[in-house]
């Protein structure tokens, strides 16, 4: 599945050394993961001094934090595209169409899903880091509420169905991204999103 990232070559121009330096640090994500992620790496792949990520960023939790909000705020943009593409205000359709996106965003960037919800690199307490991952949280908050009516997270009711709601999209991800769910669609793009369609639909935020 073709993401954005694959669209955007990692290289230097003149002024923009944060941005390539971020492009570098995803390409060194994907192909090493976390446990080989080096600021070396990144800057041979940005063509600059070993240096330029530390000056920019300070050390490799600095650049994996900043690399997770960005991954973050590309999140929300991709749930909140979905949403905006079914042009619906019925709350269960769009709280669908952002469990679709939730699985298109883990499916087209593995790695940096992972970096944002399963690891502890990054420094969570980071203002630009929290506030990111603090906005893509209350979407799910408010697509919820928009099924249920009312802020769920203002009653031990509703706090269990953001819970589920939440385990259920982030669940089928992880699990679609293990490939533990090879049976779904059977091989077919066009029936897994049928499927994963049909899954989400079912949810229970109300």
């Amino acid at each position: 599945m073709k993401s954005e990232k694959q669209a955007r070559k990692p290289s230097y121009h003149h002024g923009d050394l944060r941005r390539a330096l971020l492009d570098a640090a995803e390409a060194e994500l994907d192909e090493k993961g976390v446990e080989g992620f080096t600021l070396r790496g990144c800057a041979k792949r940005a063509g600059v001094s070993h240096a330029a990520p530390t000056h920019h960023f300070g050390d490799v939790t600095g650049l994996l934090t900043a690399l997770a909000a960005e991954g973050f705020q590309r999140f929300l943009a991709t749930t909140t595209a979905h949403q905006e593409k079914i042009n619906c205000v019925d709350g269960r359709a769009r709280m669908t169409a952002l469990g679709l996106g939730y699985v298109e965003f883990a499916r087209a960037n593995p790695a940096l899903f992972r970096l944002m919800f399963s690891s502890d690199r990054p420094d969570f307490d980071d203002d630009t880091l929290r506030a990111a991952a603090k906005s893509a949280f209350q979407q799910l908050i408010s697509g919820v509420g928009g099924v249920a009516g009312g802020d769920p997270l203002s009653s031990k009711e509703g706090r269990r169905r953001v819970a589920a709601v939440w385990a259920t999209v982030h669940g089928l991800s992880h699990l679609l991204l293990s490939r533990q769910m090879k049976f779904l669609g059977e091989g077919d793009e066009e029936a897994l999103q049928e499927d994963l369609t049909a899954i989400l639909s079912s949810m229970k935020a109300g």
